[in-house]
């Protein structure tokens, strides 16, 4: 049975260590984004020892390359973007620190131990809510790579975004879960 958690980042492991695939998540504070090129940034700089643009612990980031905001807005439509191609990243950041990862899309096994040995979560975020989830981003602000565009680091504000665990700490994966419901046994 599923729960709804309300929670505050930066996270800790008692945190996520109480959290399953399945639950549902509002999170509330500061996020970052990064894509592809800003892991592989963050990834160069952690290898040779040398400051990140944020603390890296208890973090959580999204990956999402938003578009523009409207006039007034603090930024425009802000979706996830598929996870695979964070996966040779994903378990450095884990290790050193960050808590919390937010895309579409099932993650490699390398990643899903990541997530048991480090105490990290794979939330999922509704792909084509762009728009929605945009709503629940109160500030945007570029920290890092402006020249990557929209694919730069940016320090968001949330207030009640939505997500779903999909990779807890114990080694669950939701979309196994949830395929093995159905598959027809001989």
């Amino acid at each position: 049975m599923s729960k709804t958690y309300n929670l505050t980042t930066p996270l800790t492991k008692e945190d996520t260590q109480k959290l399953k695939a399945g639950d549902i998540v509002l999170l509330n504070g500061t996020i970052y984004t990064a894509r592809d090129a800003a892991h592989k940034k963050l990834v160069d700089l952690i290898e040779a020892g040398e400051e990140l643009p944020f603390d890296l612990i208890g973090s959580i980031i999204y990956f999402v390359g938003p578009t523009p905001p409207k006039p007034g807005e603090p930024i425009g439509s802000a979706g996830p973007t598929t996870s695979y191609r964070m996966d040779s990243y994903s378990p450095t950041m884990l290790k050193n620190g960050s808590l919390g990862m937010i895309g579409k899309g099932k993650r490699n096994q390398a990643v899903k131990d990541a997530c048991k040995e480090y105490s990290g979560i794979y939330f999922g975020a509704t792909g084509g809510a762009g728009a929605l989830l945009g709503k629940k981003i109160t500030s945007a602000e570029v920290i890092a790579y402006p020249e990557l565009g929209p694919e730069a680091v940016r320090k968001l504000t949330v207030k009640d975004f939505p997500v779903t665990v999909i990779n807890d700490t114990f080694g669950n994966d939701l979309y196994q879960i949830g395929r093995a419901k159905y598959e027809v046994k001989d």
